[in-house]
């Protein structure tokens, strides 16, 4: 017998032809491996059914799509939605060790010798029917206050932005886990087959800002085609789509012709399922080399969506920019959208640095939610906004009220959330006088992503994907959803 029947004949072996093939995957191939049409991609039966793509969702979803605004750095709840007048009232204090009891540091403050109380650098005011308190920095938030649910009690198990960012966005401090637009990708498919069910966009606002690692999208151990695609400003949003000078459409498509009767007989020959992967692949981004720049176009919006925006959302790469073409992917189909604006980081000159930040995304966020609500889109969209951490109560370094900065604390700090079946006007937990502990209806982590799954139509504890032996899940081993924060 033939060495390659003997291969097929057993799918665990492999000649040395394809064991080579295998290797020789291209950086472009790579780019495009999450640009796969979903319904191409559900196997032949031979997958254990708790590894395949669901497709459809548990039970019946409140939202169909997320638009994630994750502000990178740590914003300080004490500078945006937990108003803690106690901090004024006993400004340059140090904090009781009965509060802090212990409780972990970084390096940049552990060698402090005092923790004197900083109370916020603007001031806050009631806004609304739920009389949400909102600092001065975010005006336009503040107007929307009856849309919003507030969640003050959230808390996290990193203290550090890289495993705290990672563990957002993966459920795990430790990187190779799938992210959660992979999950819902995995789990729900696309609703369009000419785009990519989760996609990125990043910005930079000008303060200090951490790196942001393709890891937090990624698939991790899923099918490459559920990880995130990064679509970039300019006339070029994804890399390695466009065709070479000189290459028309015509040229392509019989090009594509060629290269996948050639692929289809070599799938004959060996037997691997990824040539046909590969095939499709092609295809998709054959196909996006249209629906992509046409989704990506603004220039045909009304000015009255620019002015909802801001002037800021016709410069690209902005924050203002991307949550407007996170406004469109969604209405194109787009399963999870996920934005993240840097530079939340103040750990020095926080009350200039955060008023600049806050500006860069106060309006558009809000626009984001009453252009999605005006668009019959907001009661099943879900928009996230928040970091992976809050800041402490005392100031780092220095005790000067006009020029100081705050450290990282996971223990309590805030984000808000808006439509796909959140109750609005809420205010949900509580922190302590200081703004230090919760004190009531603590929401960890795995918690946000059972809820934000529920909301999908997912449930989290059933979500699994076989792994090395053991059945993987966003939420780990943990997680409950929180039933008071769901309309």
């Amino acid at each position: 017998m033939k060495e390659e029947e003997k291969n097929n004949e057993n799918p665990l072996k492999v000649n040395r032809r394809h064991f080579f093939s295998q290797l020789s995957v291209g950086i472009g191939s790579l780019a495009l491996g999450s640009l796969l049409i979903p319904d191409l991609f559900k196997g032949s039966g031979e997958q254990p059914l708790a590894q395949q793509p669901l497709g459809i969702p548990h039970f019946a979803p409140k939202a169909k799509r997320v638009i994630y605004l994750f502000q990178a750095g740590g914003p300080s709840q004490f500078e945006s939605f937990d108003y803690k007048p106690t901090l004024k009232k006993r400004m340059g204090e140090d904090l009781p060790e009965s509060i802090r009891n212990g409780q972990r540091l970084t390096g940049m403050t552990s060698g402090q010798d005092k923790f004197p109380l900083m109370p916020s650098a603007t001031n806050f005011k009631q806004y609304g029917q739920s009389g949400a308190w909102v600092s001065d920095y975010f005006p336009h938030i503040a107007k929307i206050a009856d849309e919003i649910t507030v969640v003050k009690s959230m808390h996290t198990d990193a203290i550090n932005h890289d495993p705290a960012i990672t563990f957002f966005q993966t459920g795990s401090q430790i990187s190779g886990r799938p992210s959660m637009g992979s999950w819902m990708s995995y789990g729900l498919g696309s609703e369009n087959k000419n785009l990519p069910s989760f996609v990125v966009l990043t910005s930079r606002g000008k303060g200090n800002s951490q790196g942001l690692y393709s890891k937090l999208w990624s698939s991790g151990f899923l099918d490459s085609k559920h990880q995130g695609v990064m679509l970039r400003s300019g006339k070029n949003p994804v890399l390695y789509l466009n065709d070479p000078d000189g290459i028309s459409r015509s040229d392509k498509r019989h090009l594509l012709n060629e290269v996948s009767q050639l692929n289809k007989m070599h799938h004959v020959e060996t037997g691997d399922d990824e040539i046909e992967s590969r095939i499709a692949q092609y295809e998709m981004a054959y196909r996006m080399q249209m629906s992509v720049p046409d989704v990506m176009d603004i220039s045909k919006e009304p000015e009255s969506i620019v002015k909802l925006y801001g002037e800021d959302c016709q410069v690209p790469g902005t924050f203002a920019a991307n949550a407007l073409q996170a406004r469109r992917l969604a209405e194109n189909g787009v399963r999870f959208i996920q934005l993240y604006h840097q530079g939340w980081d103040q750990h020095a000159k926080l009350p200039t640095a955060m008023a600049g930040q806050a500006k860069d995304v106060d309006q558009a966020s809000a626009a984001l939610v009453m252009d999605l609500k005006q668009r019959g889109m907001l009661e099943d969209t879900l928009v996230v906004w928040g970091g992976e951490f809050g800041r402490t109560n005392f100031c780092q370094g220095k005790f000067d009220p006009k020029d100081f900065g705050r450290d990282h604390h996971p223990r309590a700090f805030s984000i808000w959330m808006a439509g796909g079946g959140i109750k609005p006007g809420l205010n949900y937990g509580k922190t302590d006088e200081f703004g230090y502990n919760i004190v009531e209806n603590p929401v960890h982590v795995h918690d946000f992503h059972a809820t934000i799954m529920h909301a999908m139509g997912l449930d989290h504890e059933q979500m699994t994907y076989k792994y090395q032996g053991r059945r993987f899940r966003l939420t780990d081993v943990a997680g409950n959803v929180i039933k008071d924060l769901l309309a």
